[in-house]
């Protein structure tokens, strides 16, 4: 007998107990996908959807795609949206965690009050800040005016030059929270007698922070920014809820313009063609990000 055969007559049962989460994960995920490679090379649009005449073109889609200026500017807008979003996460975060990791009253209510803004929908969040954002009288606005920093209102949503850094702050407010979680349960685990060791050596709060937290919290560190970058890249919500793309395709990221091909041009295919895109670089994140579990592991 084979051994693979051999192995699942012994462990069958468990094979049963996973069967369930592969169906699911072949119906819900798999067909779509295929589904949706397939779509990127054919011409379908709202007038041959639902018939079989769907014509096969190649690459045509890709190539329509990557010369109209949109997509560029879409890939460029996301690299900004994601590496943005993701540096400031992790720098608040790390500080939060930094100060929460410090014994003080309050400290558990007050951890537990910045979850807050993970755990409210996106949708709800994206609402919140467009309100806040949306009008020249809004809240942002009339705080910064009060302020004496700003003498007049800002088009924070409506101009070109500042929507994309608008909706940034919107996201970096979603996931500080997330990135203060982890890290926190990486600070926890440092070792205490090494900074006891470098406080009697004379060692100040940034030398021990450069020589000893950072290197310690490698791991985790990479962890969160590998975690927040898959997160990000694939925007959607907020970007959609508060700006929709606009204006002048200044917030327009791969996700928003997939949409915008399939939902509003009915250029399916054209659709596929970018979110295939979007799926093929967060393939590589992702193998990048296991090769990286697995190379700790290994340690």
């Amino acid at each position: 007998m084979l051994p693979m055969w051999k192995e699942i007559r012994t462990q069958w049962k468990g094979y049963v107990f996973v069967l369930p989460a592969v169906i699911f994960m072949l119906v819900l995920i798999g067909y779509p996908l295929i589904y949706n490679i397939v779509l990127s090379f054919q011409n379908v649009d709202l007038s041959n959807l639902a018939t079989d005449d769907k014509q096969f073109v190649g690459f045509e889609n890709y190539r329509t795609i990557m010369v109209e200026g949109v997509f560029g500017i879409s890939v460029v807008n996301t690299l900004i949206y994601t590496v943005a979003s993701v540096l400031f996460q992790v720098i608040i975060g790390f500080l939060l965690a930094s100060f929460f990791s410090m014994k003080f009253k309050l400290a558990g209510f007050l951890r537990g009050l910045m979850m807050i803004s993970w755990l409210i929908p996106l949708t709800v969040t994206a609402l919140l800040f467009k309100f806040m954002m949306g009008s020249k009288e809004g809240i942002f606005n009339q705080m910064l005016l009060n302020a004496n920093l700003i003498s007049e209102p800002i088009g924070w949503l409506s101009s070109p030059d500042v929507a994309l850094w608008s909706v940034i702050i919107a996201n970096i407010w979603v996931g500080i929270p997330f990135n203060m979680l982890l890290l926190s349960t990486g600070l926890s685990s440092l070792p205490k007698d090494v900074y006891e060791s470098a406080s009697l050596d004379g060692a100040n709060w940034w030398q021990k922070l450069i020589h000893i937290t950072l290197p310690l919290l490698k791991p985790v560190l990479l962890v969160v920014l590998m975690l927040g970058f898959i997160y990000t890249f694939k925007v959607f919500d907020v970007v959609y809820v508060m700006t929709g793309g606009g204006p002048i395709n200044s917030t327009e990221v791969l996700s928003t313009l997939a949409f915008r091909y399939s939902f509003s041009d009915f250029e399916f295919s054209l659709g596929a063609a970018v979110a295939n895109v979007l799926f093929a670089i967060l393939f590589i994140i992702s193998l990048i990000y296991l090769r990286m579990i697995k190379k700790d592991e290994g340690v």
